[in-house]
């Protein structure tokens, strides 16, 4: 698994340590590069992301902004993403379980040790496979591609 992984300029220092932690853990991380500035905005971060994550077999992405909103909603312009704010294990958990989000945006302002948390259920967490989660997930994916 890779994961791909942006922060605007609110969540620099977090995404450092998000990089090491994963890398520590042997995980496959690309930092998508975009320099980051005062006044540097939060979807071009989430666009760049959320293009390779559709580009790549076996991938996820993270990103992380101030409150996370911002990143969620820029990254669910991306045909083929799913992206989630997750501010709680359980909000990764029914992301990824419940919804078939391929995308978690973190929050800046959560501690470091839940933001480790959050992350290691959002990718250890098995895809849907209820029949209600495929469904619904199916119907999004069509509405999408038809409009």
């Amino acid at each position: 698994m890779k994961i791909f992984i942006a922060a605007d300029h609110k969540g620099v220092e977090l995404k450092e340590e998000v990089i090491n932690y994963l890398t520590n853990n042997s995980i496959e991380v690309e930092d998508i590069g975009l320099k980051n500035y005062e006044l540097d905005d939060y979807p071009d971060f989430a666009f760049a992301v959320c293009e390779k994550v559709v580009k790549t077999e076996d991938s996820l992405g993270i990103l992380i902004c101030g409150n996370g909103i911002g990143m969620s909603i820029a990254a669910n312009k991306v045909k083929g993403i799913r992206a989630a704010r997750a501010v709680t294990v359980d909000d990764a958990f029914k992301a990824k379980n419940h919804n078939g989000a391929n995308v978690i945006a973190l929050s800046s302002e959560v501690d470091i040790a839940t933001t480790k948390e959050i992350i290691d259920t959002f990718l250890i967490t098995k895809a849907a496979d209820d029949e209600r989660f495929i469904r619904r997930i199916d119907k999004i994916a069509k509405y999408e591609s038809s409009n």
